[in-house]
């Protein structure tokens, strides 16, 4: 059973969401890259280090970032560039594959169907090398009770985006991969419940009774179609 309502199931959490991403940019070296986090709170962390790992691709050529990190409930971004490194290159190359982006507790359940990893497998190898990229992200709360009661949380998003190369009145500004993100006032919850006892019997009783009238339409058409080719050979005969 799903249902919809304003309000912030997760109130335990301290007013943050804990995400998790992992994208490969095959032609920027790993000392290059890392995660820059903004809001509307004030933060702003550029190299965010923790919970994250840089493994190199192509022969140290491009490198793969995978990291876990917490943003506030609060419109703001998370941006993967070259804005940590000590020196900056000439001409970064930030195409890239997003392999996955969620946020909250993972929910493996079959009859759950939802945006939980809208960007996986976007590919944007082919774009401009040059180019920005933004991923403009809209996360909608998601909560999954299961017959014990259990909660779980977790966000679903939707994406648009959009990719340019920006100029200022200094020059063409660094390429990044942005994505910014707001959050939905509503809330989505799934409710797991048991089919009660009396609906499996109706079930039961309503295949019953029609597998019988099937039965009885069958039977019914078989003996008048008998009924017929009978008269018609007593005709024959006389």
């Amino acid at each position: 059973v799903n249902e919809l309502y304003v309000d912030d199931p997760d109130k335990d959490s301290g007013g943050k969401i804990e995400g998790g991403g992992n994208i490969s940019l095959p032609n920027l070296h790993c000392e290059l890259v890392g995660l820059d986090i903004q809001d509307e709170m004030g933060r702003h962390e550029v190299g965010h280090i923790d919970n994250s790992m840089k493994i190199p691709l192509n022969n140290g050529d491009g490198c793969r970032f995978e990291g876990h990190f917490s943003i506030n409930k609060v419109p703001g971004n998370f941006h993967v560039s070259t804005h940590s490194a000590t020196a900056q290159p000439q001409n970064p190359d930030m195409t890239h594959v997003i392999h996955k982006l969620s946020f909250g507790d993972k929910l493996q359940v079959h009859n759950v169907h939802g945006a939980f990893n809208a960007l996986e497998g976007a590919d944007k190898l082919s774009s401009n090398p040059l180019a920005s990229h933004d991923y403009i992200l809209k996360i909608v709360p998601t909560v999954y009770e299961d017959m014990s009661g259990k909660q779980r949380y977790s966000y679903q998003y939707t994406v648009a985006n959009k990719e340019y190369v920006a100029y200022s009145h200094t020059g063409r500004i660094i390429p990044a991969i942005w994505f910014r993100y707001d959050l939905s006032p509503i809330t989505v919850k799934y409710t797991e419940r048991r089919q009660p006892l009396y609906r499996f019997i109706t079930s039961i009783c309503a295949i019953i009774g029609g597998t019988f009238t099937v039965a009885g339409i069958l039977d019914s058409c078989i003996f008048t179609a008998s009924e017929a080719w009978k008269k018609i050979q007593l005709g024959k005969m006389q």
